[in-house]
């Protein structure tokens, strides 16, 4: 059986710049995985080109052992956020997930399971141009949710939550991936991740520097912490 996602030899130049370089991890169903990395480390570059949002220079992004624009109806096999400030300021919350439902061929009482799911029942009827960080991360998740996907792709999915909304984040995506499904999730809250994960993949500067199960990365450690500042750490000059 194909990995649900792999990336091999995976490459993103801009010119002279090299985003991503050599980059090759795959993940299992199942798996809750952080995606860690310093600012510029290439991680939104990763993403975008697992989810067909940009072309890599080299190497292959594969989802379910295709391409993401070779998948069958794919919001049924992949819900993403990645900007939560991707949303038109004019629509309701409600009608944001009925646009999309109508999009993604899934019943309109889809709509309000997920409104419901992630407690955004009470303002769905307001406009999102009213709704906090925090509503609006919420929003993305019910949207990655519509058409009941098998692997979950988040970018910072804990910003502008309260602890309750990270307690709740943390147990769901966790119940998820008891399913059989996977969580590929970006974060730069490593507390939190490390309470959420069950394996690590860190980037730094394009490259992978680590790809392990969290249990066994901390093991000589006090905390991701200390692992995530000890791998990605300048070069003393």
């Amino acid at each position: 059986m194909a990995p649900v996602l792999s990336a091999v030899g995976l490459t993103k130049r801009y010119g002279d710049v090299t985003a991503v370089s050599g980059l090759s991890f795959e993940l299992e169903a199942g798996s809750v995985t952080g995606f860690l990395g310093p600012n510029g480390a290439g991680k939104t570059t990763t993403l975008r080109m697992l989810l067909g949002l940009a072309e890599p220079t080299d190497g292959s992004a594969l989802l379910f052992g295709r391409r993401f624009a070779e998948l069958e109806r794919p919001a049924t096999r992949v819900g993403a956020v990645l900007d939560s400030a991707d949303l038109h300021p004019g629509r309701t919350g409600r009608d944001h997930l009925r646009v999309l439902a109508r999009v993604a061929r899934v019943p309109r009482s889809r709509v309000d399971e997920m409104l419901a799911l992630v407690d955004l029942a009470g303002a769905a009827d307001r406009r999102v141009k009213g709704y906090s960080l925090g509503m609006r991360q919420r929003l993305g998740l019910a949207a990655a949710l519509l058409a009941g996907p098998e692997l979950l792709v988040l970018d910072e999915p804990a910003n502008g939550l309260d602890p309750e909304g990270m307690r709740w984040l943390r147990d769901f995506l966790r119940a998820f991936a008891a399913e059989g499904r996977t969580v590929f999730v970006s974060s730069h809250l490593l507390a939190e991740v490390a309470q959420t994960v069950e394996r690590v993949v860190i980037v730094d500067h394009g490259r992978l520097v680590a790809d392990a199960p969290l249990r066994e990365l901390v093991a000589d450690s006090s905390s991701l912490e200390d692992v995530f500042l000890e791998l990605t750490a300048e070069p003393s000059r």
